[in-house]
Order: C-alpha cells, then sequence, then structure tokens
C-alpha cells in the first residue's frame, strides 16, 4: 500500500426529465433521438456517493462495489469504457510530467452508495455514473477542464450526462442541425441552461409496487420506432426552448402546461405501440385527475394553476409546484392517499425539519386553502397504502467534491476495501 493515498470522494444528484429523453438513436455513441430537459434535485436529500481509489498495491484488477454488493465489470460494457476512458486522459497528462504518479496504470477501486430508491423514475443509474465520473475526476484531474465529460458520450447513460453541469440541462439532438455524426461531435452541441435557484418544490410519489419489467430507455425507442405520434418527438423540445429557458418561477404556467403535455404525449406514445407499453396504473391516473382539477379549480377564481405533474418510465408520479403551494398540494396528497411515508424535509407539518411520518397515521382534512371551486369527489379517498412513499425536495446543483484523500467521506478503508459491505438498500 502507497505511503500516500490518491482517493477522491464525490456526489452526485439525480435528475427529473421536463422534456423526455425518448432513449438513443445510436446505441454505440449514445445519440440522443430528441432534445430533452432534465432538472437536477437537491443532493442533500437524494444523491450518489462514490470514492475511487488507485494504489501501486493493488492486484493489477480494477473492482467495483455498488450499495455494500461487489459488481462484475463486464470488459464490453459501460463501467469498462468510462474507466478506460479516464485512465487514457490521465495517461496524457502523465505523459506530459514525469513528476507525476503513474495512476493511469494502476488499479482502481471504486465504491459506491445512493440513499434513494432505485426503478422509482429518478435516474439512478445517471446518479451513479455522474457520481463515478466526477470521482475518477477528481482522482486523476484530467489537463483540460470539461475532457473527461466530453470522452464519456462514447459510454455512459443518456440520461446523466447534463448532470455535472447546471441546475437545468438542455440536451440538444446531437447532429439534427449540423448533420454530426460522431459522438463527440454531438456531444459538443450540447448547451447546458444555468438559472438561478427555483422557489418550486418537487414531491414524488412511490406506488407500492415500483418499477416495471421493460427498461425506461428501450421502452421509449421501442415507442419511438413503432407509435404514430412519435416522430414528432424530436421537433418538440426545440418549439418549447423559448419558454422552458425561461426561470419556472417566472411563468409557472406555460411551464405547467408543457411539462404535463409532454409527459401526457410520452405515454400516449406507449399506449400507440405495438403491444402497447403500460406504465401508468390506476393511482396514477387518479393523480393525474386531482392534479388537473385543483389547476382547474384555481384558475375558475383567476389564479394561476397550483402544480404540474410529469410521469417518467412508471407509475411514480412527479409534482412541480411553487413554494408557496406546497403546503396545500401535501395536505390534499396525504387525504387521498392515506399513511404514505413521509420525511417532513422542510417542516411543513410542524413536527420538526426531517420529522418521519411512517405506518399508521390520523385522518387528515382537506386544506381550507383549497380554491372554493374544487370538486372534492374528483377522486375517492383511497386505500391505505395506495401510495407508499412522498419524498420533497428541491432543485440543486450537480456533481460536488467531498473530499481529496482517506476522511471522514471515505466509502473505502484504510486498506481499499469498502467501509459497509452487503449494506441494505432503502425501501
Amino acid at each position: 500500500m502507497s505511503s500516500t493515498i490518491y482517493q477522491a470522494t464525490c456526489s452526485a444528484p439525480v435528475n427529473i426529465a421536463v422534456i423526455k429523453y425518448w432513449g438513443k438513436r445510436d446505441t454505440s455513441l449514445i445519440l440522443p433521438t430528441n432534445d430533452s430537459l432534465s432538472v437536477t434535485l437537491d443532493q442533500d436529500h437524494l444523491r450518489s456517493v462514490t470514492t475511487a481509489r488507485a494504489d501501486a498495491s493493488f492486484d493489477g484488477q480494477d473492482r467495483l462495489w455498488l450499495n455494500g454488493e461487489e459488481e462484475v465489470i463486464k470488459p464490453d460494457g459501460r463501467l469498462r469504457r468510462c474507466i478506460d476512458e479516464m485512465k487514457k486522459l490521465r495517461q496524457a497528462k502523465e505523459a506530459k510530467d514525469a513528476s507525476l504518479p503513474k495512476l493511469s496504470e494502476w488499479a482502481v477501486r471504486v465504491c459506491s452508495e445512493n440513499n434513494f430508491p432505485t426503478a422509482a423514475g429518478l435516474a439512478s443509474s445517471a446518479s451513479g455514473f455522474a457520481a463515478l465520473i466526477a470521482s475518477l475526476a477528481a482522482l486523476y484531474e484530467p489537463a483540460a477542464r470539461g475532457v473527461h465529460f466530453r470522452a464519456l458520450a462514447h459510454c455512459s447513460s443518456g440520461q446523466w450526462l447534463g448532470l455535472p453541469f447546471a441546475l437545468w440541462w438542455l440536451r440538444r439532438m446531437a447532429g439534427r442541425r449540423a448533420g454530426l455524426g460522431s459522438g463527440q461531435s454531438g456531444c459538443r452541441s450540447r448547451t447546458a441552461v444555468a438559472l438561478a435557484r427555483p422557489a418550486g418544490a418537487h414531491l414524488r410519489r412511490q406506488r407500492r409496487q415500483e418499477g416495471h419489467p421493460l427498461d425506461g430507455g428501450y421502452a421509449a425507442h421501442r415507442a419511438d420506432l413503432a407509435s404514430a405520434p412519435a416522430p414528432h418527438q424530436g421537433r418538440r423540445a426545440p418549439a418549447h426552448e423559448g419558454h422552458l429557458g425561461r426561470h419556472p418561477e417566472q411563468d409557472f404556467d406555460t411551464f405547467a402546461n408543457i411539462t404535463m403535455a409532454d409527459s401526457n404525449n410520452f405515454h400516449a406514445c406507449c399506449l400507440d405501440t405495438a403491444p402497447p407499453i403500460f406504465y401508468m396504473n390506476d393511482v396514477s391516473r387518479a393523480i393525474v385527475q386531482l392534479t388537473e382539477e385543483l389547476n382547474r379549480a384555481s384558475e375558475a377564481e383567476g389564479k394561476g394553476k397550483l402544480a404540474a405533474y410529469t410521469y417518467d418510465a412508471g407509475p411514480n408520479a412527479v409534482l412541480y409546484a411553487p413554494k408557496a403551494n406546497m403546503p396545500t398540494i401535501l395536505q390534499t396528497i396525504r387525504h387521498y392517499f392515506p399513511n404514505a411515508d413521509f420525511d417532513d424535509t422542510f417542516d411543513l407539518l410542524g413536527k420538526g425539519a426531517n420529522a418521519s411520518h411512517r405506518g399508521a397515521q390520523d385522518a387528515v382534512a382537506l386544506p381550507q386553502s383549497l380554491p372554493a371551486a374544487f370538486n372534492s369527489n374528483v377522486i375517492p379517498v383511497h386505500e391505505a397504502g395506495a401510495v407508499r412513499r412522498l419524498i420533497h425536495t428541491q432543485v440543486g446543483d450537480g456533481p460536488r467534491v467531498l473530499e481529496r484523500g482517506l476522511g471522514a467521506e471515505s466509502l473505502l478503508t484504510e486498506q481499499g476495501e469498502p467501509v459497509r459491505l452487503q449494506r441494505a438498500k432503502r425501501a
């Protein structure tokens, strides 16, 4: 073991698509089918953390642990290509400076953990890859700023690429305007839209049964090929850029209209696919009905929309709402969907920040702040547990370097082994 520990630990957020990513039109170059827009969530609440270490004493085999379980790094897989690409960048730097330690020649060990549910539409693989590349970049310190992200167009998830750069991420379809053919050129055509942190909040509802037997990226790609409305998808994002490039707090109604329409179009195309792809269920549709009624009643009083919904490749809902509306939204949800687990991050219920509300809970009345025209019979009160968990968070930033070297944030011990093995994954 080297006397100097060459190690870096980084965190990365999850993201939610506003304009949906419809899979890849070129799976080898990871070129997207269409323009898309995503938002990163606050990683003080939901995040992946990854530690990467290089050491001459390691046995020459790169190793990776995910949530306490060792994963196989397949020779032709994305993990292998990501690690190799980062080592090439480090090797180029070492070739120019003979005094640098030869980290590119040493095996690397990577340990990663996340604190959010997988298969819930939170782009868990995107977050994991972002944390992986951020930690390798902090470890290897490539010479050119941003070069480590550009190189990864060839080997990583199509969804995650925007995470390191901005709160809001506009990803352009490579080659659509300039006829570009290579993945690297396409990567340069992406544009980050950096906005100030909005006052909006996000409330995610998890259904009792998560996930879907069909991978989201593959399903979207299949819908793109087989659905009649899908060819229009690639032209929709550019048409909305003038609106979506604005701060949602400045024009929440336009943001809500575009976000909900995009979600509805995505799932309509999935239904129009042969055979049909079913992501939303009865509870998902009830949440849509409830949100539409809240907005209708608010607009009937001459006010704006209260919330906007969106669904990715699964039944779990994401609601966007201005911060001032969130207490009303939360109490309404808890009335119609009782006994949902909820960790009150921002003390909306007055029991203290991060107070936990789990298991059997008292019935919740509809809030007095609802618009007078609201139809309380729009949906029935559902059985307890129909919505299993509520997650309340806000817009956040991109990956962070938590520390370099061995410290309190490290997921590896001094000997280069995982601090936690076989860690129980969160529900």
